[in-house]
């Protein structure tokens, strides 16, 4: 029985992190973990586990997922999300949404109300209306340190990855419950100025998020369009399934080598079929956590 959360990786520099700030980062993390643990800890499902975890994360508005996500070139927001069951493989996942509360609420009522697994845009803010999903206004997704950033992007014209510190802005979950069912799941804001309808790895099973009871859950952070083209996600279950690598080593050789050789920055959050844990990353740093029955323990920087 376990739970690992990230929200995000890459990191703003130690030059620019007060202490105050950086325990508000670790409350957040906290929160999440202990949501998240809480529920397994009752005899609780991992995918109940991973979406409370996650909205915990969303609700937190320091982390670029929900309440917190950057603004888009429009000067809106757009989110994207998804959650993957590992006993069943069934997953939900959705892109370009706007003021739906909890992004990955609306994943999982994909999973489990429809037919399909992605919906984007309006017809996925219709889906969610039809189901009594929560709503809310811009004003409660607005933040002014994000709409700083968006108009810093704007004056340069460039596209930001949450901020000009190189810090990927996701969150997610994975866990293991006590009946041995793995889950995985991932929010985002995605891209500061971001143009076009983008989405990044975070709502594409496979890429940015991945569960399978037959060897990992994984939820993704990092630079999405080469999580993408690396199927990141599903790598490292591949690399167990068909090589018999443990976490640890399927981890290693997508986070360290297959990532670093297509220039993909990032990381992942990882919990294998037997529990352990793997949190490997190729940036600077990632908000990241875990917690079993032994230990909880949540860290920025590498060290």
């Amino acid at each position: 029985m376990v739970i690992a959360i990230h929200g995000g990786a890459g990191t703003i520099l130690r030059s620019s992190m007060t202490p105050a700030l950086q325990q508000q980062y670790e409350d957040g993390l906290r929160s999440a973990l202990d949501a998240g643990y809480a529920i397994l800890e009752d005899g609780g499902s991992s995918i109940d586990a991973v979406e409370k975890a996650v909205c915990v994360l969303e609700d937190f508005i320091l982390f670029n997922a929900g309440r917190g996500s950057v603004f888009n070139n429009a000067g809106g927001h757009e989110m994207d999300a998804a959650i993957m069951d590992g006993k069943t493989l069934g997953a939900g996942a959705v892109s370009g949404i706007s003021n739906v509360k909890n992004p990955v609420v609306l994943a999982r009522t994909i999973m489990e109300k429809s037919e399909h697994v992605l919906l984007t845009g309006m017809g996925a803010e219709q889906f969610a209306k039809l189901n009594n999903l929560e709503f809310a206004n811009d004003d409660y997704f607005y933040s002014e340190a994000r709409y700083n950033q968006w108009q810093e992007a704007l004056k340069e014209n460039v596209v930001q990855l949450d901020h000009t510190e190189k810090k990927f802005g996701t969150v997610g979950a994975v866990a293991l419950d006590k009946r041995g069912n793995l889950a995985a799941a991932t929010s985002t804001g995605g891209m500061t100025n971001k143009k076009y309808g983008r989405m990044g790895d975070s709502p594409i099973i496979g890429a940015g998020t991945y569960a399978n009871n037959k060897t990992c859950a994984i939820s993704c952070t990092g630079h999405g369009e080469l999580f993408i083209r690396a199927v990141a996600a599903y790598d490292v279950s591949c690399l167990m399934e068909y090589k018999g690598l443990s976490l640890q080593e399927a981890c290693d050789v997508v986070v360290h080598d297959k990532l670093v050789k297509i220039g993909g920055e990032g990381g992942l959050v990882a919990v294998d079929a037997t529990g352990n844990v793997a949190l490997p990353f190729n940036s600077e740093g990632m908000y990241r956590g875990y917690r079993n029955a032994e230990k909880t323990e949540v860290q920025i920087y590498k060290d």
